[in-house]
């Protein structure tokens, strides 16, 4: 049997796989999912980064500005949006590109990442020295001890 994620067609498989809080669970009697299961399943719920061809600094934050505030997990908008908030107007285009990047990874993954729970999601090396990665994860240490809120437009 088959299964139609978006454009996709996957084989479903016997067990049942869910995907909750970084984390995934299998109604396999075993209650595991070897890493190759895992990497593979990961590799059917990722979509490609689209190809953006001409697109001016100006376009990008705009774009970056709701993908920041529109994922779909509050905890991910709070810290991304009001990350944007505070350094996208002044990012260069290499900064940019990097965080579109970032924009990419998973919900939960950029959370722990972020909040450095790499037990809940080890961070990949792609990240470990990434100059976003770092800066992202400086801003939510909150250092001055400030309440996040969801930023009004005005402030990007």
């Amino acid at each position: 049997m088959l299964l139609r994620v978006g454009s996709r067609v996957i084989p479903k498989r016997t067990n049942l796989v869910i995907f909750q809080a970084g984390r995934l669970y299998s109604s396999n009697p075993k209650g595991n999912i070897h890493d190759s299961e895992l990497k593979d399943i990961i590799s059917r719920i990722k979509i490609a980064p689209n190809k953006r061809v001409g697109e001016s600094d100006d376009k990008m934050k705009s774009r970056l500005v709701y993908q920041s505030r529109k994922r779909g997990i509050l905890e991910t908008d709070l810290l991304l949006s009001a990350f944007a908030a505070k350094y996208l107007k002044t990012m260069t285009r290499k900064q940019l590109e990097e965080y579109d990047n970032l924009l990419y990874e998973l919900d939960w993954d950029i959370y722990y990442w972020a909040t450095k729970d790499f037990q809940q999601s080890p961070i990949p090396d792609r990240w470990k020295d990434s100059e976003i990665m770092k800066l992202l994860q400086a801003f939510t240490e909150n250092k001055e001890k400030k309440i996040i809120r969801m930023p009004e437009l005005d402030k990007f």
